[in-house]
């Protein structure tokens, strides 16, 4: 089977193509025949060396495929089972082992593309909404990258919960983007302080959670956002990282939250698990919840995929197709 593997951390340059024997499922493992896979920031951030793991890497913490075989003490799947994961590394493939308990079954009439890119951002999407700071009717929330895949689906799903979202892009073609999932204003930061903004918009009391993908350039901003006792959720550093900082700061600016949450810590069990993917891919099964692939690239352009990832030219999904 072919793979993609880092040998060293660095550019898209680093990820090579190569042919390792198809692995065989160990006990409470699946071998799944992968149909696609999601490209996402942390793929980057392993494939940097931002996030550590021993090398060589294969990256790909997201996908959706058939179960080919399980092995030893595995009650979750099946071989022939049409399943989606996420946060299991290792899918940057045309196959992968994967943790049964990790797998979830793709609802009839999903395909496979949808589905797996629905799994990593669609429950960040969810966590941040439902359990980081739980909206409610009447809250107002900023929502950076609000085109992005993740940030259409806060923004989509803050709506669902009756909040008032704003939302800073990079263009207008952007802005038409996070528009069309539901958010009331669009910022253009490339021509507007959003910070200026959002004190506008809200007379200046500021907004009840921000959420941020970005990290270094907005972190700041995103602290003067919020009203007394706001929460800053930081889900990424897509700009980088933020330096470090006096947390007596989050006093003087009205006794702030900051958090600094990741999808792994709201996947503890099967059922949280279950909770997070089944409302997802129901509601996209639906038609409550619009994905956006913005574009497929087969296995061997995933380098390319990386660097227009990294350049913020989309507005979407991206995924890779291995066969």
């Amino acid at each position: 089977m072919k793979i993609i593997h880092v040998k060293e951390p660095g550019g898209p340059e680093m990820m090579q193509m190569t042919e390792v024997p198809t692995p065989r499922p160990g006990p409470k493992q699946a071998l799944v025949r992968i149909a696609a896979i999601g490209v996402n920031f942390i793929d980057v951030y392993f494939r940097t060396g931002l996030y550590k793991a021993d090398l060589p890497i294969v990256l790909g913490n997201e996908g959706a495929g058939t179960v080919e075989a399980v092995g030893p003490e595995v009650t979750e799947v099946a071989a022939g089972d049409r399943v989606a994961w996420a946060m299991s590394r290792g899918c940057y493939g045309e196959y992968a082992v994967v943790p049964a308990a990790v797998l979830v079954q793709i609802p009839t009439g999903l395909d496979f593309r949808t589905a797996a890119a629905a799994m990593l951002q669609g429950m960040t999407a969810h966590y941040l909404t439902h359990s980081t700071y739980a909206l409610k009717a009447g809250d107002c929330c900023l929502v950076h990258a609000a085109a992005g895949g993740t940030g259409a689906l806060i923004v989509q799903m803050a709506k669902m919960a009756g909040a008032r979202v704003f939302g800073t892009v990079s263009t207008d073609q952007k802005a038409h983007v996070a528009h069309q999932a539901g958010a009331d204003e669009t910022i253009l930061y490339t021509k507007q302080d959003f910070e200026a903004e959002v004190k506008r918009l809200t007379d200046g009391r500021g907004v009840d959670v921000v959420y941020d993908s970005v990290g270094k350039t907005t972190f700041d901003k995103s602290l003067n956002s919020l009203r007394p006792r706001g929460v800053l959720a930081l889900f990424g550093q897509s700009s980088g990282p933020v330096p470090p900082f006096d947390a007596n700061i989050l006093n003087g600016k009205g006794s702030l939250f900051l958090t600094r949450p990741s999808l792994a810590h709201h996947l503890l069990t099967r059922d949280e698990l279950l909770w997070r993917a089944g409302d997802v891919l129901t509601w996209i099964a639906a038609g409550k919840l619009k994905l956006r692939i913005e574009r497929t690239y087969s296995l061997a352009e995933a380098a390319a995929a990386h660097r227009d990832l990294e350049g913020r030219t989309t507005a979407g999904k991206l995924l890779l197709i291995p066969q």
